[in-house]
């Protein structure tokens, strides 16, 4: 069986198709993968299952680790056959989606096998384009609620509550 290079030059790029694929929405994934054309055999080695992880925090960052909680998770891990070598995709996905899971650890086998290309191609850069677009609308929304305090604080010389002062004569 072939297996992805965690190591190495490679670790950036795994992380990359990675968070693609597990920040995809799902039906673009089906979509995605039912339009593939000669599907190659996949067998699901583990999962797709559901269960929870612990949450770890640093102190400052870099300090002491403390559990933060536990969030869900869903996994998978396929074997995909048929064209090329053997080969080995695994994806975990954030919450309780485990047919997502599922699909993101088919195009994962496909990106360390042949189709490597066509998956970063057809897959993998139109997902993190319309994943950079959506989070760039996001951030400009959340911009467009931002209050300036120091204008308001400009405009307000400060709280006045009727009180006048009295002289002591």
């Amino acid at each position: 069986m072939d297996r992805h290079d965690e190591t190495g030059p490679d670790e950036a790029a795994r992380r990359r198709t990675a968070r693609v694929l597990a920040n995809a929405a799902e039906v673009d994934l089906a979509a995605l993968w039912g339009a593939w054309p000669d599907q190659p055999e996949i067998e699901f080695v583990r999962g797709p299952e559901s269960g929870l992880v612990m949450a770890q925090g640093r102190i400052g960052g870099t300090g002491d680790r403390f559990n933060v909680g536990e969030a869900t998770v869903s996994r998978a891990t396929v074997v995909a056959r048929g064209f090329g070598p053997e080969t080995v995709g695994t994806a975990y996905v954030l919450g309780s989606h485990p047919e997502h899971a599922g699909l993101a650890a088919i195009f994962d086998a496909l990106l360390a096998g042949d189709a490597r290309q066509r998956v970063l191609d057809e897959v993998i850069v139109p997902l993190e384009r319309a994943q950079v677009e959506r989070d760039a609308r996001s951030r400009a929304d959340a911009r467009s609620t931002v209050v300036d305090f120091f204008t308001v604080a400009r405009e307000n010389s400060g709280p006045d509550f009727g009180l006048e002062e009295e002289d002591d004569e």
